[in-house]
């Protein structure tokens, strides 16, 4: 059974930093892209960033350029997601993805696994 498990969500105030981490299990992703999505209340999942297997791929949604860093380690099948200068707007759960196929993509619809989410909250 194909399991992706966020941790590393909190309460943080604006301007704080938080790392993100995605555990895979149940199968390798070490040939697939990977990605982090969010969805704040009331909105809809939105792409964050996304890398592909080598991690030499790398796509950003343009309201975290600078400030949130993508990565994985396949020997660990984890992805991570390092935010700084965190700002109220960023509150959200994160997702962690990941879709069977080389190349990240900005799509939701193209990943076919999907984590359980974890709460990020960045207070003024």
């Amino acid at each position: 059974q194909v399991q992706l498990v966020e941790s590393g969500g909190g309460l943080v105030q604006a301007g704080g930093s938080l790392r993100l981490s995605c555990a895979a299990s149940g199968r390798s992703f070490s040939r697939d892209a990977m990605g982090w999505f969010r969805q704040a209340p009331g909105k809809e999942r939105e792409f964050v960033a996304a890398i592909s297997w080598s991690g030499g791929r790398i796509s950003y949604a343009d309201f975290v350029k600078g400030r949130f860093t993508v990565s994985r380690d396949n020997g660990k099948n984890t992805l991570y997601l390092q935010m700084r200068s965190l700002k109220p707007e960023d509150t959200a759960v994160y997702y962690c993805a990941a879709r069977i196929g080389v190349l990240p993509t900005t799509a939701l619809a193209e990943y076919n696994y999907w984590g359980q989410g974890t709460q990020v909250t960045v207070s003024s």
